[in-house]
Order: structure tokens, then sequence, then C-alpha cells
């Protein structure tokens, strides 16, 4: 199968990160649909406090509560936008019993100049959260079938998840130390992997394979690289000349030929040039993430604004590419794409 996966139901965690802009909290959201059209359960997490979830699935801010915010057939998609510092009140109490000291501490201030003066904190928090969720049972069975974190970005996303090696090597023992283990191994299994989203541009491919690099060289299982926002192949190689533009007197013959003004066929033919350009660069994009050899799953470009429609309809393309047997970075698309360019 092209995705492993976010269709893999031995995974729990699926982590998604990307380059700002390539729309990983999108890609995130619609990953939690297509989990939960298969019946399951989801927790679609956010931890970077821009209140995105809310946003993409129309609701009004998220408090640090896990609130319902979508169904799909016989499973749904519960939001939580961790906040560092309600999760650090929440684990005083939990592994010390301070419950009116934390509250102290927060009027003090002192949460935010701790997690401020030691940021790797804040991403234990984060993260601790993040596996109490996943580790969390009733009557002996997991509370959520799956959790997607939407993670920070590519940049940060190794740093991000190793942050509870480097507190576990600080805290030699006590609850620190335990619960920094539990999040690592966690991290390290096979219960989690990493999906990286991108777009078939030059700096958001390059991006992607550093931080692929970077994740396996750390330990971490790579998922799917999810191509965002791919364009489709709209022209042909026979409309244009060897210097990769549009044949302007083949398009002024089709012009005609349609019952239209010949007159328009500059304006037409720069607009045809521009995206067979895209078309290019797109093509020369996919072909290094082919190299790579790394599961791609492609995303259409779809109009905006992004709605809650637009979100099913991604996780509709992601699950029919979870079964689909062939991979999407040999699909005839890049071919013609290439035969367009040379």
């Amino acid at each position: 199968m092209p995705l492993t996966s976010p269709g893999d139901d031995t995974v729990r965690l699926h982590v998604v990160t990307g380059k700002g802009g390539t729309g990983k909290s999108t890609v995130a959201a619609a990953m939690a649909l297509m989990l939960a059209g298969r019946g399951q359960r989801v927790l679609l997490v956010e931890v970077e406090g821009r209140q995105g979830l809310a946003q993409l699935f129309d609701t009004p801010p998220l408090p640090y509560v896990e609130t319902r915010l979508a169904a799909n057939r016989r499973g749904e998609v519960i939001g939580l936008a961790i906040d560092p510092e309600a999760a650090m009140i929440e684990y005083l109490e939990m592994f010390y019993s301070i419950k009116r000291g934390a509250s102290v501490l927060r009027k003090m201030g002192a949460i935010d100049f701790v997690t401020t003066l030691a940021p790797g904190l804040r991403d234990v928090l984060l993260t601790g959260k993040v596996k109490e969720a996943v580790t969390r049972q009733r009557q002996g069975k997991p509370v959520f079938d799956a959790v997607v974190l939407d993670a920070p970005p590519t940049g940060r996303i190794t740093q991000f998840l190793q942050a509870t090696n480097e507190v576990a090597g600080l805290a030699k023992f006590g609850p620190i130390h335990k619960q920094s283990i539990g999040v690592s191994s966690l991290l390290h299994s096979p219960l989690t992997q990493v999906h990286v989203v991108t777009l078939l541009e030059e700096m958001p491919v390059q991006e992607t394979l550093d931080a692929a690099a970077e994740l396996t060289e750390a330990g971490y299982r790579l998922g799917s690289v999810v191509v965002n926002r791919a364009r489709p192949v709209l022209v042909a190689p026979e409309l244009l000349t060897r210097g990769g533009r549009v044949d302007d007197a083949l398009l002024a013959d089709g012009l005609i030929e349609a019952g239209l003004d010949e007159a328009l066929a500059p304006v037409l033919a720069a607009q045809v040039d521009d995206y067979a350009e895209r078309q290019r660069v797109q093509a020369e994009a996919a072909r290094r993430l082919a190299r790579a050899s790394m599961p791609t799953v492609r995303l259409p470009e779809l109009r905006p604004p992004m709605d809650v429609g637009s979100l099913f309809e991604l996780a509709e393309e992601l699950a029919a590419a979870d079964e689909d047997d062939t991979d999407d970075t040999d699909d005839t698309d890049d071919t013609a794409a290439e035969e367009a360019a040379s």
C-alpha cells in the first residue's frame, strides 16, 4: 500500500509534520477523518497554540478539553488543543499531588517562567500529554483507537520529539525520569509513525528530504510523504515547442476551430506557458521524491476556502490511496509532465 500508513491499524500515533505553508494541519485533520471513517475513535491534537483545528472545523477556539469535532460513518474525531501551562498543572497534580500549589504557581507566572527558561520542558509536557492519550484505557480497552498529532514544522520536529531524551538524561530517577522514558519509548516504537507533508516545489521537497534523513537517523519510523495541493497535468506535450512554450499558431488555429476570436491567443498563451512551467517544476520535484524511495500519497489542489466539506473530500482521497496497490510516485501524470518540460 502507498500509505505506510495512515491506514495501518497497528499504528496508534500518527505524527504529522511539514514545512510551514504546506498544509500540514489540513492533512492532519483529513487523516483523522479518514481513520474515523473506519469506525475508529480518533483524537486530533494540536500543540502550537494557533487554534488551527477550530478554524478548520469552524468551531469556537478549543479549550484544554477534549471536544467532539466531527463524525464520519461509525467513528468520530475528538479535538484537543494542548496548553503547556495547563499540561504542567495536570502533570504536577498527577505525579506529585500538587493541586493548590499549582494554582499558586500559575498566578505567580512561575509556570510560564519555567517553560520559557527551559523550552525543552514545554515539549516534554506536550509529548507527555500525547502519550497519556495514546495509552489511556477504560475497562481494559484504549479510549482512542488512534491519535493524530498536528506537530511542529519540519524545521524543529526532531528537536520536539527528542526533548524527552534530554530530560531523561538530566533526571536520573523519579517520576520525571520514568515519564520521559515512557514517552521516548512510545515515540520510537512501532506504534508511532511520522508523516511529512510537502508541496511539489523545490524548497518544501528539500526540507522534506532533510527532515526524513534526520528523523531516520534519530530512530523514528517514517510513514508517508503526503504531497498536498498537487496540480493535474493540463498542458499536453504536443502543444509546446522545443523551448517548452506553447505553439501560438497552433493555439490560434484551435481557437478558430472552436469558433473563438484568435486575438485571444497571446493572452491564453501566456497563461498556458505559466502553467507549463509549474508542471515542469512539479515534475522535477516529484522525481526527487521518487529517488528517495519514500511511500508517497498525493492530494489534489482544492478551491479555497478550505471548509469541513473539503476535509471530508481529502479524507476520501487518503482512503482511496490507502486501498491502491500502486505508488503514486510512478503515475502517468509525472511522465506527461516530464515530456511537456522536455
